[in-house]
C-alpha cells in the first residue's frame, strides 16, 4: 500500500510540478503528516524532491527529473479500457481517437495484461442514457466540444424552457461539457455569470474569432456538483406533508420518483400507534403531487397543503362514481 501511495506522490509532483503538502493530502487522501514522511522516504530513495517555503510554497521535483517507473497493474490496465466511452467519445468527434489511443495503449502491454484489458471490452458495456427515453439530438456538440477545448467564444441562440419556450441569444465562454444521464449539458460563462444549457436546444451556434482566458479558479467537476444540487432543490422546492401506511412506505419507494425516494429513506420519522408513518416529501408542484400520490392509492393520507388534500378528496370522489360500490 505504501509503495503504491509513494509513487502515486511522485507521478503527481512529475505532472503537475509544485504542490503543498495539503494538496498532497487531498489528493492521496492521507494526513499532512504522512505526506512528510512519505516525502523524506523519497528523497531518502535518492529522489530530489525539494521543499520551497514561504506562502506560495510546497514540494517539487528537480527541474528535469523523470521518472521512468511507467509500469500499469493489472486493475489499472483494465480500467482504461472502461475509461473510453466509445458511445460519448463518438459524440464528440473523437471516436476514432478513443479506438486508436486504445490500440497503441494495448499494442504496449506485456500479454498477460493485453489479454486481460481485452476481455473487459468483452464483458462490460457501458449504457449512459436512462431508460425508455430517446437520446437527445446534438448536432452542435462538436462544434461547442472544439471551441471549449481552444478557448474559442461563442455566439448561441437558445431554445430556454420555462413554463414556455422562448428563444435567446447568448455570447458564452465555454468551459466544460458534462454529460448527465445520456444529456449533454455545456457550462459557460456569460455576462460574468456561470450558466448551464442543455446541448441539445442550442438552435444555432457560431465560433467566433475571439479567444477567452479561463477563470484560474474554476473547478468543472466541483462547479456540476454544486449546480446539480441546486437545481434539484429548485426543480422539487414544493414540500408536502403526508401519512403513509407501512404498504405505503414501500410502494413510495419506487412509485414516487428518485428525490421522494431520497427524502423519504432520510426521514427519521418513526411510526406512529397505528403504523402510519407521516413525513414530508418534495415535489415539483401540486400538480406533479396529485397524480404521483393517487398511484400509492388508499396507502397515503395527505396531511398538507389544505389545497392539495382538497384536491385529493375531490379526485378520489370523482373515481368513486367511475367505480360505484
Amino acid at each position: 500500500m505504501r509503495a503504491s501511495r509513494l509513487l502515486s506522490l511522485l507521478l503527481l509532483l512529475q505532472s503537475r510540478g509544485r504542490m503543498t503538502a495539503q494538496e498532497l493530502a487531498d489528493e492521496l487522501e492521507v494526513s499532512v503528516r504522512t505526506v512528510y514522511r512519505d516525502v523524506e522516504a523519497l528523497g531518502a530513495a535518492g529522489v530530489p524532491v525539494y521543499a520551497d517555503r514561504g506562502p506560495a510554497g510546497g514540494y517539487r521535483l528537480v527541474d528535469g527529473y523523470r521518472t521512468r517507473l511507467t509500469g500499469l497493474t493489472t486493475e489499472e490496465a483494465e480500467s482504461l479500457f472502461l475509461a473510453g466511452l466509445p458511445g460519448p467519445a463518438a459524440e464528440l468527434g473523437l471516436g476514432t481517437v478513443v479506438a486508436a489511443a486504445q490500440l497503441k495503449l494495448q499494442a504496449a502491454l506485456p500479454p498477460e495484461l493485453r489479454s486481460r484489458a481485452g476481455r473487459v471490452r468483452e464483458r462490460f458495456h457501458l449504457d449512459t442514457p436512462g431508460w425508455f427515453r430517446h437520446s437527445d439530438e446534438t448536432p452542435n456538440l462538436t462544434t461547442i466540444a472544439d471551441a471549449v477545448w481552444h478557448q474559442r467564444r461563442l455566439d448561441v441562440r437558445y431554445r430556454r424552457w420555462g413554463g414556455k419556450a422562448v428563444e435567446v441569444r447568448r455570447t458564452v465562454d465555454p468551459l466544460g461539457l458534462v454529460l448527465k444521464a445520456g444529456v449533454w449539458y455545456l457550462v459557460a460563462r456569460s455576462d460574468g455569470d456561470l450558466r448551464t444549457y442543455r446541448v441539445a436546444r442550442v438552435l444555432e451556434i457560431t465560433t467566433t474569432d475571439d479567444h477567452f482566458d479561463r477563470p484560474a479558479d474554476f473547478d468543472l467537476t466541483a462547479f456540476w456538483e454544486d449546480w446539480s444540487e441546486g437545481f434539484e432543490q429548485r426543480m422539487y422546492g414544493v414540500r408536502v406533508t403526508v401519512r403513509l401506511s407501512p404498504e405505503g412506505v414501500r410502494r413510495a419507494g419506487y412509485l414516487l420518483g428518485v428525490v421522494a425516494a431520497r427524502a423519504l429513506r432520510a426521514s427519521d420519522a418513526e411510526p406512529a400507534a397505528d403504523g402510519w408513518t407521516t413525513v414530508e416529501l418534495p415535489t415539483e408542484s401540486l400538480d406533479h403531487a396529485e397524480p404521483d400520490l393517487l398511484r400509492l392509492g388508499p396507502h397515503v393520507e395527505v396531511v398538507g397543503p389544505p389545497e392539495l388534500r382538497e384536491r385529493m378528496a375531490a379526485s378520489v370522489a370523482a373515481m368513486a362514481k367511475v367505480y360505484p360500490p
